[in-house]
């Protein structure tokens, strides 16, 4: 079993930050292809998608992301922003360095030693073709569920942020996963395989993203990279739902049935894109009805960087339950 062993200052500890990452999503969903009985949660998602995929080649990135143990790095940089776009993040991986491109290669342990080849032979064609793979596989089998999964993570980190308001960092890293302990300055993790990393956070501290396709292990990244550490966010078990129960025939009788949905969809916070997405119904709408959600006291509102999340008050939670 290796360990992560991270040495913590009081500056680094006031640069622990979170953010999110499509790519990484979509990397770490491949071995959700791959083993689909060690990713159970997505299950219904496998089923939606598998067949749109019949017409992808996806051998060459299978190779460099198998089932299980390392997966190459250039595939999954930090993020550089706390909301990256997909492009963006998709521009970084086509400017890989070839050279440490291969060098992570041959250090990933495939069974397709053809692909392998392939892409070792000539790294930098290996870099457009695989890019250019996980721009395809994206549209086919991740884009429309984005704002799905994005309200998940949002939810996570708005929580996890609170923890840290309250407690410091011993309160954050409290339940982050059964691996990872904070201990007197340093924060420890159990990896699978031999690797070992002992040393200071420094640079630009840590960096923690929360993943739904990660589930239900975590991982690592040090220099030369960004320190970052990848976790599974909270409620992954609830993703694939196809949406809330229909409103509660007195709830939809008192607020209106949008309404009613929409209150019930509150119960951790969300954004008004997720919810418009969930619901089947446009940004405006939900906007105009959270608006009178939350000037009856059954709403609130939190900003996460540029954008705003709701949920429901006590008082909603009230009306839910007894509804």
């Amino acid at each position: 079993m290796g360990r992560v062993d991270w040495r913590f200052d009081a500056e680094d500890v006031a640069r622990v930050r979170f953010a999110f990452s499509p790519l990484w999503e979509l990397v770490a969903s491949l071995r959700a292809l791959r083993a689909p009985a060690s990713h159970s949660p997505h299950l219904p998602w496998l089923r939606a998608v598998r067949p749109r995929l019949a017409s992808l080649d996806l051998a060459e990135l299978f190779a460099l992301v198998p089932a299980h143990g390392y997966m190459a790095d250039f595939l999954t940089p930090p993020p550089e922003t706390p909301l990256p776009d997909f492009a963006a993040e998709l521009a970084r991986v086509r400017l890989a360095s070839p050279a440490q491109a291969a060098e992570e290669a041959a250090c990933v342990e495939t069974p397709d030693a053809g692909s392998m080849a392939r892409f070792l032979a000539d790294p930098a064609a290996g870099v457009r073709r695989v890019a250019d793979t996980l721009g395809a596989y994206w549209e086919l089998a991740l884009e429309e569920f984005w704002p799905r999964v994005h309200g998940l993570l949002e939810a996570d980190v708005l929580w996890r942020l609170r923890r840290l308001a309250a407690g410091g960092a011993r309160e954050l890293f409290a339940d982050l996963h059964p691996s990872v302990h904070w201990e007197g300055g340093r924060l420890r993790t159990a990896t699978t395989g031999e690797w070992c990393h002992s040393g200071d956070v420094g640079g630009d501290g840590l960096l923690l993203v929360p993943s739904v396709f990660r589930w239900p292990g975590i991982a690592v990244m040090t220099e030369p990279y960004q320190s970052m550490l990848v976790y599974p966010a909270r409620g992954v078990g609830t993703l694939w739902e196809s949406g809330p129960p229909p409103a509660p025939g007195a709830l939809a009788a008192l607020i209106g049935s949008t309404r009613a949905r929409l209150l019930i969809c509150l119960g951790d916070p969300v954004s008004t894109t997720a919810l418009a997405r969930r619901l089947s119904l446009t940004p405006g709408a939900v906007s105009q009805h959270l608006s009178v959600l939350s000037g009856s006291g059954l709403v609130t509102r939190s900003r996460l960087g540029r954008e705003v999340l709701y949920r429901r008050t006590p008082t909603g939670d009230t009306l839910v339950a007894g509804s």
